[in-house]
């Protein structure tokens, strides 16, 4: 039995054993700043920002090398990164401010609150709920249209949102996980239909503003030589080069917010407190951005994901589940539920974690397009925080980069040397000239160009490309800006000889799900 000494030096020594514990478990990895430098310099990564949030507290918000290759100006809490599809979440929560006014609800049909909406499917065309332009389930293939706006093109949202009627799905309503942007920008656009503001200015007003994200930013359009901002940088025949910043605003609600990691922290602290305002009186009405019900609903499963087994070398990431969420993905990691995203716009990725068991959350911010990096960072954060032994993050993702870039040169290898190289066009070039229209791109023109042809999207400035024949009646499209995936042109004839069409295909195995190539069919435009 315990005498009340005995109890009280008990207590005593167990309140002295937990404090060192609990106080090291609130502290980053003490090698974070090592661990940075080391993932940076592994996959070649000019500048980067982390954030780490923790029980409320913002514990990192540091920039790390240089905004520029070449400049020695370096990153700092408040340098701007594009976040790419980190953007959806804005999107979605901006909507959730909607719904608790009562202007909306996720479950209305999108063409009640957007009228003239219409995809390719009149069933589905009535049925597409708000919710379903969020979860990636409208049977529209991976990335389809996508090329509508990326690269930058002349089309507007509205313009963009009008040709959803001419994209063939891939699969069955509801039915199949697909990524998509064009849904993304459409729930975007429901803002200025319901509130009269545009989706720009209602995230500069309604969440920039009363977060107090006051570098944050909808657009690169703005950018002023001496700005804080970093510059993109991606590796193009083998080196790592500047890009110039590409245009996003067609884009806007699926991926055009650039921010830092000050005030990305900002965002996350309000996600984890479920939107309530973390330095706010909670009578004050103006305590939360939206309610703890909206919270709970963007981070509800909504869309099963597939599961596949990670390469050997990530076998320990695993998932038990994974969905797509509003804005949101889900997974597990190490009986924690992982409620996160990822970004990625021309020279930057970005990942954005929370982990609402441990009110903790994470954010790495890039300036070149390396997912390893930002996701060995991750890890690496994850694990201090969860008590598990270390991985060697950086290693374990350097490795499956190495590998898939040795399998698609190989592949890429192969078709080169199975190539009828003897072959020849079955037409004069000059018969393959003209203008060609695809139902929702619109047109594309093949033009003769000194003793060859040259490929141009119409809308689409940046892309211009010399085709370079192949084999047969296949050319490959090379593009003189090198930022964009070659692709190859595959002509079909008519028995008289004449183009019925042409399709396309990327030509790299790597090439980014943005480039939707393949969704593409050339028909010759009728003579006027």
């Amino acid at each position: 039995m315990l005498t009340p000494l005995r109890y009280a030096l008990l207590v005593a020594i167990l309140i002295s054993a937990a404090w060192p514990q609990s106080s090291t478990s609130m502290a980053p990895p003490a090698d974070l700043d090592a661990y940075v430098a080391a993932s940076m310099k592994t996959f070649d990564v000019p500048g980067m920002a982390v954030a780490i949030v923790k029980d409320g507290k913002v514990l990192v918000a540091k920039g790390y090398g240089v905004r520029k290759l070449g400049d020695p100006t370096t990153v700092d809490e408040f340098t701007l990164f594009g976040i790419g599809s980190n953007t959806k979440a804005f999107t979605t929560a901006a909507l959730a401010t909607l719904i608790d006014e009562g202007k909306l609800s996720w479950d209305d049909p999108v063409y009640q609150r957007l009228p003239g909406f219409v995809m390719y499917d009149p069933y589905v065309s009535h049925e597409m709920t708000i919710r379903d332009l969020l979860t990636h389930r409208s049977g529209m293939g991976l990335g389809e249209g996508d090329l509508l706006f990326w690269p930058h093109s002349t089309y507007t949202r509205d313009e963009i949102i009008y040709k959803l009627r001419f994209m063939k799905p891939a699969s069955s309503f509801r039915s199949h996980y697909a990524y998509d942007n064009l849904l993304y920008m459409t729930a975007g656009q429901i803002i200025p239909a319901v509130t009269g503001t545009s989706w720009d200015d209602y995230i500069r007003q309604h969440i920039f503003a009363p977060l107090g994200m006051t570098h944050s930013t909808v657009t690169n359009a703005n950018f002023k030589p001496g700005d804080d901002v970093a510059f993109p940088h991606s590796r193009m025949d083998d080196k790592l080069q500047i890009l110039p910043f590409e245009a996003l605003d067609n884009a806007g609600p699926a991926g055009s917010i650039q921010s830092c990691a000050a005030d990305m922290a900002k965002w996350v602290q309000l996600q984890l407190n479920r939107g309530k305002f973390i330095d706010r009186d909670s009578t004050n009405q103006d305590s939360r951005l939206f309610s703890e019900q909206r919270s709970r609903e963007m981070w509800t499963p909504q869309t099963i994901l597939p599961i596949g087994d990670p390469p050997p070398a990530l076998a320990g990431l695993k998932a038990n589940f994974a969905d797509y969420a509003l804005g949101w993905m889900l997974r597990d990691y190490h009986g924690r539920k992982l409620v996160g995203h990822t970004g990625g716009v021309a020279g930057f990725v970005s990942r954005v974690m929370l982990v609402p068991e441990e009110n903790l959350g994470v954010v790495v911010l890039t300036n070149a397009e390396e997912d390893g990096a930002f996701d060995a960072i991750l890890y690496h954060v994850l694990d201090h925080y969860f008590h598990v032994p270390p991985t060697d993050w950086i290693a374990a993702y350097k490795s499956v980069n190495d590998t898939e870039e040795k399998e698609a040169a190989e592949t890429m290898k192969k078709a080169e040397a199975a190539r009828a190289t003897d072959s020849k066009p079955s037409l004069p070039l000059e018969r393959y000239a003209g203008v060609y229209t695809d139902v929702w791109y619109g047109p594309i023109t093949i033009k003769q160009e000194n003793a060859g042809l040259i490929i141009t999207f119409d809308h689409t400035p940046s892309m211009i490309g010399d085709l370079q024949h192949w084999q047969h009646d296949t050319f490959k499209a090379h593009w003189r800006d090198r930022t964009i995936e070659d692709a190859f042109v595959t002509f079909a004839l008519n028995p008289d000889g004449s183009i019925d069409s042409a399709r396309m295909a990327a030509v790299s195995p790597l090439a980014d799900f943005s480039f939707d190539y393949q969704d593409l069919l050339l028909k010759p435009a009728e003579k006027k």
